[in-house]
């Protein structure tokens, strides 16, 4: 069996503010920018007829690592909560760049809430070798959790 994960796709408030944050954070770019009427069937959430804004971004890799923004316009979802922690059933995206402090001043401009500044850390790798990093934790415009590692050379 060949499995890929191709794209997550995250439930926004609004996809103008989801895609300026990660077009100007994290740099990527609009690969798929559409309005979509809900069938009722495939997606547990809203019902036949629902009407959305689906934008994809996608990173470097053109086929891989891509995220889906949709936002329900008509009709709109309730607000949810604010986090501050996770829990089961939270997600947490883990990217790697090579621009961790830059990350970080875009997360600041952007207004974004920060979880963590950019900070050292190490950990075991796959291979029982030590992974030495900088790693900066942010918290997207609707509250999904973001670790942004830049790794070093050993």
């Amino acid at each position: 069996m060949n499995t890929l994960v191709k794209r997550t796709t995250l439930i926004v408030r609004s996809c103008e503010r989801s895609l300026a944050f990660y077009r100007d954070v994290f740099g990527m770019t609009v690969y798929y920018d559409d309005q979509i009427e809900l069938g009722g069937v495939g997606l547990a959430a809203g019902k036949k007829g629902d009407k959305t804004h689906l934008v994809i971004m996608q990173a470097q890799d053109p086929v891989i690592g891509m995220i889906g923004l949709l936002e329900f316009t008509e009709p709109r979802l309730p607000e949810p909560a604010r986090r501050e922690r996770l829990g089961i059933g939270d997600l947490v995206f883990v990217m790697q760049g090579d621009d961790a402090q830059g990350v970080y001043r875009r997360a600041i401009r952007f207004g974004a809430r920060i979880h963590a500044p950019p900070h050292a850390y190490h950990v075991r790798g796959a291979q029982g070798q030590t992974l030495s990093m900088t790693t900066v934790s942010v918290w997207d415009p609707d509250d999904y959790f973001i670790e942004f590692n830049q790794r070093h050379a050993e």
